[in-house]
C-alpha cells in the first residue's frame, strides 16, 4: 500500500517573488529569477506614449492613472467619445496627458488616434459580441496593442489577427486584465517551477475567483458576467473538453488571508482554454463566485429561469445591467471592492502547489494590472503576433517577475506556495 511522505512550506506574504525566495530559501526556487538588468519604468516612458481606448470608463482610467503613477513622464492619450469625462480623466493626470475624441466602429479615426502613438490599450468593452477594429486599426498603423478582454468569444477573434500581426511587426496580447491577465501569469509561472524542477506529468489547474459585488469595475463587467450565465461552462478532464451548465458545480475554496472560505461556480472563461493549449495541462476549470452570498444565489436563479436566447441577446443584458447596476453599486459600498485569485497546479507526483493574490479594490488593481502589461510590451520583449499573457512570446519567462511585482505592490497577499508528496 502506497504511503506518503509530505513536505509544506506554508503561505509565505510578500510584494515580490524576491521576497518569497529570501523567506523560504534559495534551495525552494518557486518562482524565476529576477532579471536585474531590465530597465525600470521611468526609463521606458522616456518619449514613449499610450493610447487608452475606452479611457473614461472605470478600467480605462484606473488604468491611464496607474500608468501616471508608474511613470509620471510617459505622455497619456485617453480616447473616448465623451469628450466631457474625457476632460476629467486627463485633468486628474497632468500635462502629459491628452484626451482623443474617437469612435471603435470606425477604424479610420481609431488610426488616427494611434499616430505617434507607441501601444493603445482597448479598454472599451463589453467584448463579447465586439469587432476588433481597434486591432486591426493598430496592426495598420503599426502600433503594439493590448486588450483587457475578459470574453473568450473576442479572445479568439482576436487570435485570428496573428499571422496579419506578425507580418506587419506589431506585438499584440489579449485578455491583459487582472483575471484573465495576471491570474494566466501566475499559473503559468506554477507550469514553469514544476517542469523546472523535473516533477510528474502536469494533471490538473484550477482557477478560482472571488469578487465582492461587481468590485467596483463598471457596467461593462456586469455586462460580461450577464453574458457568461448564458454560456455553457467549458472545462478540460484529461485531455477532453467537457460542458456544464454555468453557475453549477459550486465549490468552497480557501483564498486565504484576508478572505476566507468563499464558494465559487463554474464559468466559461477564456483563461480556461488557453492554458490547456499553451501550458499543456489535461484538466483545467475555471470558477467564480460573487459576495454577499444572496448574489449568487440571483446569478444562479438567473441560469435557471432566464432563457439562454435572451442572455445573449445584446439590448436585454444592457436592460439588465441598467436595472441591477444602481442596486449593486449600492451594496458595494456597504461590502466593499475586494477580489481574490487562488490558481491550484497538481502533478501525478504528488507535487500540488498554488498562488494566491488578494486586493482591497478590483478597479483599482484592474488598472494597476492593465498599466504593468503595457510596461511590458514597452520594454519591447513582445514579439509580434497576437498572443495569451501564459505564451512567452507575450510575456517572457523572464519578464513575469517584474510584471507581477508591479502588481503585487499595495495587495492584500500575494504568495507562491509549494507543496508537494512524493509517494513510496
Amino acid at each position: 500500500m502506497a504511503s506518503a511522505v509530505c513536505m509544506a512550506v506554508g503561505f509565505v506574504k510578500a510584494s515580490s517573488t524576491a521576497e518569497i525566495r529570501k523567506q523560504i530559501g534559495d534551495h525552494h526556487r518557486d518562482v524565476e529569477r529576477v532579471n536585474v538588468s531590465r530597465v525600470s519604468a521611468e526609463e521606458i516612458a522616456r518619449n514613449r506614449s499610450v493610447l487608452i481606448v475606452g479611457g473614461t470608463g472605470v478600467v480605462g482610467s484606473n488604468t491611464a492613472v496607474a500608468l501616471n503613477k508608474l511613470c509620471p513622464h510617459l505622455r497619456v492619450v485617453v480616447a473616448g467619445r465623451n469628450r466631457h469625462k474625457g476632460d476629467k480623466v486627463v485633468a486628474t493626470l497632468g500635462e502629459n496627458s491628452e484626451f482623443s475624441q474617437v469612435d471603435i466602429g470606425d477604424v479610420r479615426s481609431l488610426k488616427a488616434a494611434m499616430k505617434d502613438v507607441d501601444l493603445v490599450v482597448n479598454a472599451a468593452g463589453p467584448f463579447d459580441y465586439m469587432e476588433c477594429n481597434v486591432l486591426e486599426a493598430a496592426i495598420q498603423s503599426k502600433t503594439a496593442y493590448i486588450d483587457v478582454s475578459d470574453s473568450k468569444r473576442y479572445a479568439q477573434r482576436a487570435k485570428t489577427y496573428k499571422n496579419k500581426a506578425m507580418a506587419a511587426g506589431v506585438p499584440a496580447i489579449t485578455t491583459c486584465g487582472i483575471n484573465p491577465g495576471v491570474s494566466n501569469l501566475m499559473a503559468a509561472v506554477l507550469v514553469h517551477n514544476a517542469q523546472s524542477e523535473s516533477r510528474g506529468q502536469l494533471e490538473s489547474l484550477r482557477f478560482n475567483y472571488y469578487t465582492c459585488g461587481t468590485g467596483g469595475a463598471g457596467r461593462a463587467i456586469l455586462a460580461t458576467s450577464f453574458f457568461l450565465l448564458g454560456d455553457e461552462a467549458v472545462t478540460y478532464h484529461k485531455g477532453e473538453k467537457v460542458k456544464f451548465s454555468p453557475y453549477s458545480s459550486m465549490l468552497n475554496v480557501d483564498f486565504g488571508e484576508g478572505i476566507g472560505k468563499q464558494d465559487v461556480f463554474l464559468l466559461n472563461l477564456p483563461e480556461v482554454e488557453s492554458a490547456h493549449e499553451v501550458l499543456q495541462v489535461p484538466t483545467v476549470s475555471s470558477r467564480f463566485g460573487t459576495g454577499p452570498f444572496f448574489w449568487n444565489w440571483t446569478l444562479s436563479t438567473i441560469t435557471r429561469l432566464v432563457p439562454t436566447n435572451f442572455l445573449r441577446d445584446q439590448r436585454i443584458v444592457q436592460m439588465l445591467v441598467q436595472f441591477s447596476y444602481p442596486l449593486i453599486r449600492a451594496v458595494d459600498v456597504i461590502t466593499g471592492e475586494i477580489m481574490s485569485i487562488k490558481v491550484d497546479l497538481e502533478c501525478s507526483d504528488g507535487y500540488n502547489t498554488t498562488a494566491i493574490f488578494s486586493h482591497k479594490r478590483l478597479s483599482e488593481v484592474v488598472g494597476v494590472a492593465t498599466a504593468a502589461f503595457a510596461l511590458a510590451v514597452l520594454e519591447g520583449s513582445t514579439k509580434p503576433g497576437v498572443w495569451y499573457p501564459e505564451e512567452p512570446e507575450g510575456i517572457p519567462i523572464e519578464a513575469r517577475e517584474t510584471l507581477l511585482r508591479r502588481v503585487a505592490d499595495g495587495a492584500i497577499n500575494s504568495v507562491i506556495t509549494k507543496s508537494f508528496c512524493r509517494r513510496k
